[in-house]
């Protein structure tokens, strides 16, 4: 039993040990564990990152490494920016670009203060369209090194930043405009199939309260007539503003109505009144206006030869004799004490 706890505690500490210093203590600019590059690359970037530290205060560091084991690389590019303290203390400027080489994912890690220059998008894109697509024709140091360069670009270049972004900015709304197409043909055939399901359903809801004004349908028959007319009319309704309702939460910024019916689910019972209020009053001005007849009430008693006429013996009812049917993405690098709240973007290949 002693033998186990200590074989624990010693567990624990090695986990706690090893923990503790997983991350890399940065010595440069270029730290290239994986061993991806050659000495004249290393010695050519690391320069280039040295001097625009120089002329900006802005640090710029690249480190790559084998893999990221059982950490993700968010928070093993958090883990080394912070302990090393990249950028300097109360400008937070400093910016990582961290790759993994067996993981296949690279992420740019940015600073407080950079934050609002190499925003996610800023830096998502650069990933994207610029790393990428050199990994995967394994060409590491050009994706990395082209990808630099436009970091250094942007923060050199407000006139450069802005148009990327602005090139940014319509891209994402001709996305969008694609997803509101598709969405919009999406909800279009739900509501054309369920609109017809439900003008169906509906109508017969309204001869029923035809026939029961003529007297030609009990009082008591129509009611559960009205019932089971009511089920199908409900379902076609769902079926039409279903996808209607999940595109208004998506994309709406107010969603009072959709609050008030998951909170208050009482509300759709009120709208019973008028769904059946209509129909009353539409078959009252088709008996007594279009139809010029007289208005007559029997409680229980049916004319089997209007109910076999107008309705269909099958499952459900339907105006006329027809059956119902409903459809159915080279210098040495010192820390100066920034610090990174997780901003920046991740990617694979």
């Amino acid at each position: 039993m002693r033998n186990s706890i200590l074989l624990l505690i010693l567990l624990v500490f090695t986990i706690t040990t090893n923990a503790q210093q997983q991350y890399y203590e940065l010595k440069n600019f270029v730290t290239d564990s994986a061993h991806i590059f050659d000495k004249n690359q290393v010695e050519t970037l690391n320069q280039r990152l040295v001097d625009f530290e120089q002329q900006t205060s802005n640090q710029v560091l690249v480190v790559t490494i084998d893999e990221l084991g059982f950490d993700t690389i968010e928070s093993y590019a958090n883990g080394i920016f912070n302990q090393n303290g990249i950028g300097h203390e109360g400008k937070d400027n400093g910016l990582l670009i961290l790759f993994s080489e067996l993981d296949r994912e690279v992420r740019i890690e940015v600073g407080y203060g950079l934050e609002p220059y190499i925003t996610d998008a800023v830096a998502s894109r650069i990933i994207r369209n610029t790393m990428i697509p050199n990994f995967k024709e394994e060409r590491y140091y050009e994706g990395i090194n082209e990808g630099a360069e436009q970091v250094i670009e942007f923060l050199n270049n407000p006139e450069a930043l802005a148009e990327f972004k602005q090139e940014i900015e319509e891209s994402e709304r001709k996305d969008d405009m694609i997803g509101y197409g598709f969405l919009g043909l999406f909800v279009l055939i739900f509501v054309v199939v369920g609109g017809f399901a439900f003008f169906k359903s509906y109508r017969n809801i309204i001869e029923v309260f035809r026939g029961v004004f003529m007297g030609k349908l009990g009082v008591l028959p129509g009611i559960f007539m009205l019932l089971g007319g009511s089920i199908s009319t409900v379902v076609g309704l769902v079926f039409m503003m279903g996808p209607v309702t999940v595109a208004y939460s998506i994309y709406a910024s107010n969603h009072f109505l959709m609050e008030k019916i998951v909170e208050g689910p009482s509300i759709l019972l009120w709208l019973l009144l008028p769904f059946f209020g209509i129909a009353a009053i539409i078959a009252f001005i088709k008996l007594k206006v279009l139809g010029k007849e007289d208005l007559n009430i029997s409680w229980i008693k049916n004319d089997m030869t209007y109910y076999s006429k107008t309705f269909s013996s099958s499952g459900t009812h339907s105006f006329g004799s027809g059956s119902n049917s409903s459809g159915g993405s080279s210098s040495s690098f010192s820390g100066g004490g920034g610090s990174s709240g997780g901003g920046g973007s991740s990617g694979s290949w």
